[in-house]
């Protein structure tokens, strides 16, 4: 194996909007800063995705200096302070069940009226603690809005392959990645159990199964086909699901940026 190297990184402020590629990442704890501290839920506090809402792929994200910025075609941009917090709901992702600040009436209305149903924008409180499934993590890992670890990392060449068995190549954005290593062959991160990424260390904890947020086509906001689900499920099924990248977690904080090298320590 040659030498590994981070060459993408991504940050996705809301839940399952799109993502911003990044120079340089701060991490912490949580994963990339900002990294899924907002989410989309429904009247009970449900969580809400492309899974239910394809078109969420169609919201953009900007992290400004005053705050979150989001928009949508045909839809005027709404500005959301860091700090906004109309009031404490609960909401739950997945079996998790925790009290998030509700952000504002007027972005509750603005996502309402871009996705065609009743929803809310909410944020991750700072004071709020969400642990990773014991399972896999360490006493004090913990995560926010992500469906359950802080980082997502898929090497390059396993993008490559599934592409090579597909009648059109996806973009690695189809998968929604924290990190893209390059220089590994396929699936090497399969094999992962520790890492340094930059001067960072991480473990790596868990393959990540995947769902039909991946047919989801991130220009067009609508789903495409069974693709990938249905090439990946052809050599990477395992006990009735798909796996396509592995779930890291930070031990500690740092900065990671594109080019910094990964080194393989277990």
């Amino acid at each position: 194996m040659g030498e590994c190297a981070v060459s993408e990184l991504w940050v996705y402020p809301v839940k399952s909007c799109r993502g911003i590629a990044l120079e340089r990442a701060e991490i912490g704890p949580r994963g990339i800063r900002w990294d899924r501290h907002w989410m989309v839920v429904d009247a009970e506090g449900g969580f809400l995705t492309q899974r239910q809402l394809p078109a969420m792929a169609l919201i953009g994200t900007a992290l400004a200096p005053d705050g979150l910025r989001l928009d949508a075609p045909g839809r005027p941009p709404l500005h959301v302070p860091y700090d906004a917090c109309d009031a404490r709901i609960p909401v739950k992702v997945w079996n998790d069940e925790l009290r998030a600040c509700a952000v504002s009436p007027e972005a509750d209305r603005w996502l309402s009226a871009t996705l065609g149903r009743p929803c809310r924008l909410v944020r991750f409180p700072d004071d709020a603690r969400r642990a990773v499934d014991p399972r896999f993590g360490r006493q004090g890992d913990e995560t926010a809005f992500s469906d359950g670890f802080p980082l997502l990392l898929i090497g390059q060449a396993s993008l490559d392959d599934l592409n090579a068995r597909l009648a059109r190549p996806l973009p690695m954005r189809r998968f929604r990645p924290n990190v893209v290593v390059r220089g590994a062959p396929a699936y090497a991160e399969d094999d992962w159990r520790q890492v340094r990424i930059g001067g960072l260390g991480c473990r790596v904890v868990k393959p990540c199964s995947r769902c039909a947020i991946t047919t989801v086509d991130p220009e067009r906001g609508v789903r495409d086909g069974g693709e990938p689900l249905e090439a990946l499920a052809g050599y990477r099924r395992r006990d009735g699901r798909v796996y396509f990248g592995q779930n890291v977690i930070p031990d500690g904080t740092g900065e990671v940026q594109i080019g910094d090298a990964v080194a393989v320590l277990a």
